[in-house]
């Protein structure tokens, strides 16, 4: 096979892996939050170009970007600088003006990006509608320990319901770290801040932060997913995190306990990140995701009992192979279950066969209170993952009334001879079971 050959049958088996995660994002609405460092720097150009794609695939977007270094830069130019007390920025009336100037530059660089449509370029053909205005309403932070922090402010409200007949418009919603009083005054935000609420408000589906650092443990290895009170306990025992990370981290929880329930917090430094995080199974940064009442955990010998309530039912109707009590407490270590306050709502088990590279899924339940919610589909994603990290290169599976199920999750139709031998010795041929099997 030829260099070009290889590269686009790899390419041809990305873009159809990628297919479900087009379909789950389409019509839902993200929040994407960087900093001014990202529009300043030389891969930002990229970046715009993946923001029009996630549009072209359907896919609401509101971005808040930061402008940090642009005012800076403008207060430089000033011969002036702001004052930072107790880890925030007090801006006076020369720093706002340096703020609403750095502000509108941002904004307009982005707009003009996302307006480009050159011909041999990412951006050929494209017709993207920006909308930016006044949706987000502030106070001041006022005064705190003597200190007035004039016109730096707090998000107070956010016009949800005129955003969303922006966003259903198709258009992208453009907000800069700015906000306004009733009385007419402009207020210094932090995006971080500005992001968190926006999501909040939208109950948007996710919200995403591009950052300068990556979130770590003590160790300095990447924290991979977190839950907002992880997040309090990391803010809590760490001080040396880097002020706008602790600010992102700080709203990803919040934003979390409001109903947002996934945050992404991602190195913007690494070209397509935001496309490898939203379209392969593969996350690259930390995902913070709200407090679990519903967990998916390895069962314990005290689920056995809710384990046979479940699958009895299923085992009456012979859809399952009835398991006695002594034979669950036996194999309880390679059940996985769901469990949802307090009660196993749903459970599989995985047997693998190692020196054949298989394993087999069995015993695959959900309860029917709970099945039209893709728990099936999560734990089944579950046991692939597990499957994964155990070296095992294919999932088989022996049913008789759920063929359907199975074939529509990738599952293959194979003959008994394709089952490991210990395992083909132990087949029922009374039941009847076929066989499929699912590449990994």
């Amino acid at each position: 096979m030829s260099k070009r050959s290889k590269s686009t049958t790899e390419f041809v088996d990305w873009f159809r892996q990628s297919s479900p995660y087009i379909h789950a994002h389409r019509g839902k609405v993200f929040v994407l939050s960087f900093g001014g460092e990202a529009v300043s720097g030389d891969g930002f150009a990229n970046l715009v170009h993946d923001i029009a794609l996630l549009n072209g695939l359907g896919i609401r977007l509101v971005l808040v970007p930061g402008a940090r270094p642009q005012i800076e830069q403008q207060l430089a130019d000033r011969g002036a600088d702001m004052q930072v007390v107790n880890g925030l920025r007090v801006t006076d009336d020369a720093a706002l003006a340096s703020v609403k100037e750095a502000n509108g530059v941002v904004r307009v660089e982005i707009e003009a990006l996302l307006s480009m449509g050159l011909a041999n370029s990412p951006m050929a053909g494209v017709r993207i509608r920006v909308g930016s205005g006044n949706f987000v309403t502030a106070k001041p932070l006022g005064v705190i320990d003597g200190v007035d922090y004039r016109h730096t402010g707090e998000v107070r409200r956010v016009d949800a319901e005129a955003l969303r007949r922006l966003l259903d418009s198709g258009s992208i919603a453009l907000l800069p770290g700015l906000g306004y009083s009733p009385t007419g005054e402009v207020f210094n935000l932090s995006a971080a801040d500005v992001a968190g609420a926006v999501a909040a408000a939208l109950g948007a589906d996710k919200l995403i932060f591009l950052t300068e650092n990556k979130t770590t443990d003590g160790r300095g290895r990447v924290i991979s997913s977190m839950v907002p009170r992880e997040v309090d306990q990391l803010l809590a025992r760490r001080k040396n995190i880097p002020e706008e990370l602790s600010r992102v981290l700080h709203n990803a929880a919040v934003a979390c306990r409001a109903g947002v329930n996934r945050v992404h917090i991602l190195d913007r430094h690494h070209d397509g990140i935001l496309v490898s995080e939203l379209f392969t199974r593969d996350g690259a940064g930390t995902l913070i995701t709200a407090e679990p009442y519903e967990v998916t955990r390895t069962a314990r010998i005290e689920d056995v009992g809710g384990i046979l309530e479940l699958i009895a039912p299923m085992e009456s109707a012979g859809v399952l192979v009835k398991r006695s009590r002594e034979l669950l407490e036996q194999e309880i270590a390679q059940f996985t279950v769901v469990e949802r306050d307090g009660a196993v709502i749903a459970c599989a088990a995985l047997y693998p066969f190692a020196d054949d590279g298989l394993a087999e899924l069995a015993c695959v339940a959900v309860h029917p209170d709970y099945r039209q919610a893709g728990r099936g589909d999560a734990l089944l994603r579950h046991i692939e993952a597990t499957a994964s990290a155990l070296g095992i290169g294919g999932l088989f599976v022996l049913s008789t009334r759920t063929t359907h199920w199975f074939r529509e999750r990738g599952f293959q139709n194979a003959p008994i001879e394709r089952l490991p031998k210990r395992r083909r010795d132990l087949y029922n041929w009374r039941r009847g079971s076929k066989v499929f099997i699912k590449t990994l």
